[in-house]
């Protein structure tokens, strides 16, 4: 599947903001269409797995406001839901 203009926008920020060892973003909206939230533009629904030194010694909730801090407008505005699963270098 071709990476659409948000998801690259979304592995961009994650990039920057935490300089992942691993970092994996799909598209999961196919999964979700004619659901509630797809709005038909096809970047609807995520899945974020990244593992980053930055999450070191944080909680999950904290790891996940993390994530959606770096991410800006993107969740809740341009994007109905995303899972995110953040991990340390350390767990």
């Amino acid at each position: 599947m071709t990476k659409g203009p948000v998801h690259i926008e979304i592995e961009n920020l994650l990039q920057a903001a935490f300089s992942p060892e691993y970092l994996s973003v799909n598209n999961d909206s196919a999964n979700h269409k004619g659901h509630s939230g797809d709005d038909g533009s096809g970047a609807s629904h995520f899945s974020i797995e990244i593992k980053s030194a930055a999450f070191n010694n944080v909680n999950r909730v904290m790891r996940q406001r993390m994530v959606n801090n770096a991410l800006g407008d993107i969740p809740g505005n341009r994007v109905h839901a995303m899972a995110i699963k953040a991990i340390g270098t350390a767990d």
